[in-house]
């Protein structure tokens, strides 16, 4: 079945290399800012991840003359940091579209 009201959203995909050589391919949540750098969430398409709802978090950064760079989180730490601030962007978006629904029920 085609929904014709609304336009697909071309989905931002990103190949990533795995420690084994492996490649996964995956879909860009979102950018966002954590302790005054950035980060990209990314969500595996066909993997064993996939199915668990696992997301993998990255630094991220684009330079000037260039393609954008992942980095890996390698401190603890900072990963809680990052993991804190991915799912605070979580709940507001969730609660974002919660109240993006009741508004749209007081208008009927």
């Amino acid at each position: 079945m085609e929904n014709n009201n609304m336009e697909p959203q071309e989905e931002m995909t990103v190949t990533l290399t795995m420690d084994d050589g492996s490649e996964v391919e995956c879909v860009v949540l979102t950018i966002f800012e954590a302790g005054q750098r950035d980060y990209i969430a990314l969500l595996p398409m066909d993997s064993a991840d996939a199915e668990e709802g696992e997301v993998y978090l990255y630094r991220y950064s684009e330079p000037e003359d260039g393609e954008p760079v992942l980095d890996n989180i390698e401190d603890d730490e900072e990963y809680e940091i990052v993991a804190d601030a991915f799912d605070e962007l979580l709940d507001a978006q969730e609660y974002d579209e919660l109240i993006g629904e009741d508004e749209l029920e007081d208008m009927e």
